[in-house]
């Protein structure tokens, strides 16, 4: 039975020289794999900076001062200050 996958093994057994090069296979897989480490990097940097934010604006919340447009009169000045 013809195989052409055990064929072209026994051919690259039989070839002296190789045309595959193994350099530069690993810094093509090393570059690729760096790619996608320094891309889940930024996105964890940017879900950190996002839940940062969240708090800081949760926290900074409460201190801020409810505005009212309404003028006031003489009348509902509280004069007990």
């Amino acid at each position: 039975m013809h195989d052409p996958f055990e064929e072209s093994l026994r051919d690259l057994l039989k070839s002296p020289t190789s045309s595959h090069d193994d350099d530069a296979c690993l810094h093509r897989v090393l570059k690729t794999a760096n790619r996608q480490v320094g891309a889940g990097d930024l996105f964890a940097l940017m879900g950190h900076w996002a839940g940062a934010l969240m708090l800081a604006l949760n926290n900074g919340s409460a201190h801020v001062a409810p505005v009212s447009r309404r003028k006031t009169t003489d009348s509902t000045v509280n004069k007990a200050d």
